[in-house]
Formats: structure tokens, C-alpha cells, sequence
């Protein structure tokens, strides 16, 4: 990913809080007929290992887990809120016009060799805590328990459980660094105005990035 060192990310805790937040992740591999990628919610571990391990589950059907035995390398991308921005929100580009449009965001790559874990009791352990995690605003959250034992087997015996142990997390946050303050709050502004949660939260990152280049 090319990254300019005034979009780069480097502290653990933030990046490490991007994928708590978002957890789907692309998870791209190089299979028998090429690079490949699968839209997967992980679990993330990042107390285990230098830099955190990854956890989620496939169906069965899928190859990737079987194809992970020769090209055991990943990458996976967790993408954070995105939004578009337009020049006619830069104060400067109503004096000088030099200005163009731009997309910000925040994203962190995590690098990794996948290990797969054909076992009923990772998986069941895997599913319940991705279970409360993601039920957890609820009302009434729901839980393995509410489904009949012998459906939630025949449904754990359709996954097979992933683990990827983070080796490297590459982290780009995209927030107008490289335009003058007054150009970057105009932006963030007009962001902090529109009806998009992405876009009030990506307002809201451009307003406590380090500062700009003046």
C-alpha cells in the first residue's frame, strides 16, 4: 500500500481499535487461480502474539482453508468510514481554483500466515464470542442457546475456524494532512454537517489528526 509518511499510522492501540470497530475484513490470498478474497467478520486477539491474531470461520465448501496449506500468506483489509470530499469545501480554492477532488479514509492492513483449525470446540468457542460481541446493543441478544442443540452441531459442522497470528499492521489514515489548516477545517466542516455517520466520523478524524502542512 503506498503510503506517504503524512497519511501513515503507526500507533497499536488506533490501529489496533479500527478493527475492533470494523471487523469485516477482505481477506485476500493467492489460490490456484490467483489472488482471491473472502468478506469475513474476525475476531481480533491483541494481547496474543507481537502484533495480534485474527480469528473467524469459513464454510466448509469454501477452498480457501484448503488452499491455505500450499499459500498459507494473507493479507487482510479492514477499511474504517470513508467519505468524499469536493474542493469547493477548501476556503483556498475559491481564491485560486487550484484545487481537486479527493477521497478520504482510514484503513489498516494485517499480514499473516493463515492456520486453519478443522475443530468443533475452536469454532463453537469462535462463534459464541463473535455471537455476544456483535449482539451485544441488542435488546435481547441473541445466543447459541436460543437455537436447538442438534441445529447449532449441523450448522458448526458447516465452518471450518481460521487463525492468523498478525506478523506485520500497515495502517493509512487519508485526512487532507497534506492541505493547509483553514482548507482541512473547511472540509471537516461541511463533513460534520452531512447525514452520513461515516462522514460526521471521518470529520471528526480530520479534526484530531496531527496538523496539517501549512
Amino acid at each position: 500500500m503506498y503510503t506517504p509518511s503524512h497519511f501513515e499510522e503507526t500507533r497499536p492501540e488506533v490501529l489496533n481499535q479500527l478493527i475492533s470497530d470494523h471487523p469485516l475484513g477482505a481477506m485476500v490470498t493467492l489460490s490456484l487461480h490467483g489472488l482471491d478474497a473472502n468478506h469475513i467478520p474476525f475476531e481480533f486477539d491483541a494481547k496474543k502474539g507481537p502484533n495480534g491474531t485474527l480469528r473467524a470461520h469459513v464454510a466448509r465448501a469454501n477452498p480457501v482453508w484448503q488452499e491455505a496449506a500450499n499459500n498459507p500468506d494473507a493479507m487482510v483489509i479492514f477499511q474504517g468510514p470513508t467519505a468524499y470530499i469536493s474542493p469547493t469545501w477548501y476556503p483556498s480554492k475559491h481564491e485560486t481554483h487550484r484545487q481537486v477532488p479527493t477521497y478520504n479514509y482510514m484503513v489498516v492492513h494485517a499480514h499473516g500466515r493463515i492456520v486453519v483449525h478443522d475443530d468443533e470446540t475452536f469454532v463453537r468457542g469462535l462463534v459464541a464470542r463473535l455471537t455476544r460481541k456483535m449482539e451485544a446493543g441488542e435488546p435481547v441478544p441473541w445466543k447459541m442457546g436460543d437455537a436447538p442443540a442438534d441445529f447449532i452441531s449441523q450448522m458448526l459442522g458447516a465452518i471450518v475456524g481460521i487463525e492468523i497470528e498478525v506478523t506485520k499492521l500497515t495502517g493509512k489514515w487519508k485526512l487532507s494532512q497534506n492541505k493547509a489548516s483553514a482548507d482541512r477545517r473547511g472540509a471537516a466542516t461541511t463533513l460534520s454537517e452531512r447525514e452520513s455517520d461515516a462522514q460526521r466520523a471521518v470529520s471528526n478524524a480530520m479534526l484530531s489528526a496531527p496538523p496539517a502542512l501549512d
